[in-house]
This record gives C-alpha cells, sequence and structure tokens, in this order.
C-alpha cells in the first residue's frame, strides 16, 4: 500500500470532532470547542458527539457516517475524536476505505481509536495520528502532550527524537532498527486479529500501550500476538506504558517486567519498555506509518521522515 501523508494544519482550519467510541459528558465538548479556539481553529462538531446510545455515542451507522462526512467535508482539514472508551471495532465494516483514501487528512485519537488507525493505515495507507483526544486536553494539563501534537501536526521538522522515561524505561534486547512504526492500544490489535483489520507488522516497528491490565491479561495478550506471527515478524517493539496496572492480590503472580522478559527476550530483536505515549502524562503523539530509527539500547525513538506535507 503507497504511504499517503494528509496536509499540515494551519493557522484558522477548521477541525472536525467526532465521537467514534464512547459518549463525552457536556462540559467536556464546550471546554473542547474552547480549547481549540484558543488554539486558533475553527471547529466543527460530528452528529455523533453529545449523542449517547448505553456506553456508545450514537449507534453505529451514526457514527461511521460522522468519519466519512469528516473526511469528505471540505472545510474540515484534521478530526479529532473526542474521547475513547469503547465502540470502534463496532463500526470498521461501515467505513467506506476508498473515500478515505481519496480525502487524505488528518485524523488523531488513541486507545479504541487504534481500531481505526490500524484499519485505515492498513487499507488506505493514511498516515494517522496516534495521540491525545479533544477530551483529554480538558481533562488533564500536561503542556508536553498539546505542544507535542500540534508540533507534529503543524511543524514537524522541530521534532528529532523521543526519549524513554528516565524513572522506568530499560532494555529488553539491545539493538538498533529502522522501519515504519505502527502499533497502539494492546487490547484493540489483539480484537482486530483474524478480521479484515488486523494489524501488519511485517518489517515495522511496532509499540504497545494499554491501561489497568493485569499482568496476566497482559501475558495472554501478548502470547495471542506471538502464536499469530505479529511479533515475531516486527523489526523491533517498543512497549511504551502499561498504565495503572491494578494492586497485586492475594494470588500469585509475575511481574509486568517478568511477563515482557519472558515473551519479548527470546525474540531476539531490538525492544524495550517505558515511553510517555498511551495512558500516560505526557502522552506523546506518534504517527503511525512514517519510518523511524529504534535504537533499544540507548531507548530512544527517532523520527526519519514528517507525517504531514
Amino acid at each position: 500500500m503507497e504511504k499517503i501523508k494528509p496536509k499540515r494544519l494551519e493557522p484558522g482550519d477548521t477541525i472536525g470532532v467526532v465521537a467514534p467510541s464512547s459518549p463525552a459528558p457536556p462540559e467536556v465538548i464546550q471546554q473542547s470547542i474552547k480549547i481549540l479556539k484558543g488554539f486558533g481553529y475553527r471547529v466543527k462538531l460530528g452528529k455523533s458527539v453529545g449523542q449517547v446510545y448505553g456506553y456508545l455515542s450514537g449507534s453505529d451507522e451514526t457514527r461511521a457516517q460522522d468519519i466519512l462526512d469528516m473526511f469528505i467535508d471540505p472545510e474540515v482539514k484534521a478530526i479529532f475524536s473526542i474521547r475513547g472508551g469503547y465502540g470502534t471495532p463496532r463500526i470498521l465494516d461501515l467505513l467506506d476505505y476508498d473515500l478515505i483514501q481519496r480525502h487524505p487528512k488528518i485524523f488523531v485519537g488513541y486507545s479504541d481509536i487504534t481500531g481505526l488507525h490500524t484499519a485505515i493505515h492498513k487499507h488506505t495507507g493514511l498516515v494517522t495520528f496516534h495521540g491525545p483526544m479533544v477530551g483529554e486536553l480538558v481533562e488533564e494539563h500536561d503542556p508536553l502532550t498539546c505542544s507535542m501534537l500540534f508540533h507534529h501536526l503543524t511543524d514537524p521538522a522541530s521534532i528529532e527524537s523521543y526519549c524513554g522515561r528516565e524513572e522506568d524505561s530499560y532494555t529488553i534486547t539491545p539493538g538498533v532498527v529502522e522501519g515504519e512504526i505502527i502499533g497502539g492500544n494492546l487490547s484493540l490489535l489483539v480484537a482486530t486479529l483474524g478480521t479484515p483489520y488486523e494489524i501488519d507488522t511485517k518489517d515495522k516497528i511496532l509499540f504497545i500501550e494499554d491501561v489497568s491490565e493485569e499482568p496476566y491479561s497482559i501475558d495472554r495478550m501478548l502470547t495471542q500476538l506471538k502464536l499469530a506471527g505479529k511479533l515475531t515478524a516486527a523489526k523491533g517493539i517498543v512497549i511504551t506504558d502499561f498504565s495503572d496496572i491494578p494492586a497485586p492480590t492475594k494470588r500469585p503472580s509475575l511481574t509486568i517486567d517478568r511477563v515482557l522478559q519472558d515473551i519479548l527476550a527470546p525474540l531476539h530483536i531490538p525492544c524495550f519498555y517505558g515511553m510517555n505515549i498511551g495512558h500516560c502524562q505526557p502522552n506523546l503523539a506518534i504517527p503511525i506509518g512514517i519510518s523511524v530509527r529504534l535504537h533499544a539500547t540507548e531507548r530512544k525513538i527517532t523520527f526519519l521522515e514528517k507525517g504531514v506535507i
């Protein structure tokens, strides 16, 4: 699939806000509009924003059509998800990927939005952006989260690399490798296995994150990716963040570190743990599909190309 890059954001451009997953509270919606306008952008809300259908922000048809409408709307230059939760797997079959390919635009989100990133990239070649939701910019106040996102979307030449966290990053297997970076939320990557939307990791740099999962659950999902050939096909792997791990119970368990060593070290490909990408603060944006250099020994990702044109 030929790589497609969206046009960069310019001052005064219109950002379309959609809700592909779970609903956002009214106050978060209003604050999201205020924040984006404060950055100098116009805002257009999708029909899904503000709707509530149980744990979903509107029906599957509404949420899918919202995304397509934003891609074909000539006024909209970028599409931001307002929050994650759950819902994207239900709409993957409802999207017109040819339409998206013909109207490439910036698309931003993470967590449950991983389902859309993986499907869109696989079926269109479009570079999308694993980064904070608009609602996160409202509820969290880490300035680096916001600045890195908009640097990638407006001035990507100003970002050379990301380094692992000083406090807890470590090398699992040393080495240096280059390739396209793809990945996202572990639960969603596993949820799409065996479907037309499963991730293609062949010769790629794979990044993985998740939240509120116990060690045995992370073990199970990583093992499933391994058995599906997704880990062995990758050139390199970075486990960026596993946050809010439930407190240990009285039953026996393995540590996350032990799980990662058991599953990843035998692959003999460069990999490391610990980078602020995912359910953490700061939550640094990653353009999915661009070439990077993974330096597992130094625990560093260097960007070799831009995500926008």
